[in-house]
């Protein structure tokens, strides 16, 4: 899953995993893992270039390792080689949902907060801007365009997996953190 921050990758991703009973995969945390620290502290400690390095690197194993649901940071898709990655993926059958959203719900979504340090100074503008920097790029890589809108990840989910005619094995599509959250 491709698109921009806010637009539910990471909700969305863990929902449809659970749902068609594969494992689902986030690249951010796995530069963090990696890394050792989360990717705002990348950004200041080592600069957006180091980041973007260890971004491609991130895309690219996991694109060649992974056979579940992967979200992929929102600036992922602007480096040509995971753009060649992504083609090459599509070629061989594999689908990439672009997941857009309208600006007032990623804001509600993100908080617009310091843990996105693209958005940082004035975060609404910071955001409109990457928008249409990277739009053309989400949809030409895009198989299938979903707008989460305010709806909830399940139905987004739901969508999903009707456009690509696939089957929920595991029942209903649901979030498993609710699961967590209701049994704590």
């Amino acid at each position: 899953m491709i698109g921009p921050p806010g637009s539910g990758k990471s909700k969305v991703g863990r929902i449809l995993a659970a749902g068609l009973g594969v494992t689902v995969r986030d690249t951010d945390a796995d530069i963090e893992a990696g890394a050792g620290k989360p990717v705002s502290e990348i950004f200041v400690d080592d600069g957006e270039p180091r980041f973007r390095e260890l971004e491609r690197a991130a895309v690219l194993t996991a694109l060649a390792e992974h056979d579940g649901v992967l979200s992929l940071g929102g600036g992922a898709v602007m480096n040509p080689a995971t753009q060649e990655a992504l083609e090459k993926y599509t070629a061989d059958g594999g689908q990439v949902v672009f997941l857009d959203v309208p600006l007032a719900i990623a804001a509600q979504r993100v908080g617009m907060n310091q843990a996105r340090p693209l958005l940082l100074g004035n975060p609404r503008a910071q955001w409109q801007k990457l928008m249409t920097e990277r739009r053309p790029t989400y949809e030409r890589l895009a198989t299938l365009t979903v707008v989460s809108s305010e709806r909830p990840g399940e139905q987004v989910a739901a969508e999903i997996v009707e456009a690509l005619g696939l089957e929920a094995t595991a029942g209903e599509l649901m979030d498993p953190k609710k699961n967590e959250e209701s049994t704590t």
